[in-house]
């Protein structure tokens, strides 16, 4: 059976990236502040490659196991 995370998925709604800082993926909650704050200062004009960046960040934090 997959195990699914709920509390981190809503987290990361909210605030991209804390859902796996608490499942305690701290290198992954570090790139994906990184990655989001670089990609949304240079890609600003758009919004489909932040709005990608955060859908992804919540569906690894409610499907990716701690």
């Amino acid at each position: 059976m997959k195990q699914t995370y709920g509390v981190p998925a809503l987290i990361s709604f909210f605030i991209p990236g804390l859902g796996q800082l608490v499942k305690g993926q701290i290198l992954k909650a570090f790139l994906i502040w990184a990655l989001g704050g670089v990609v949304g200062f240079l890609l600003a004009w758009t919004l489909i490659v932040p709005f990608l960046i955060w859908a992804w960040n919540v569906y690894d934090a409610y499907n990716d196991p701690a």
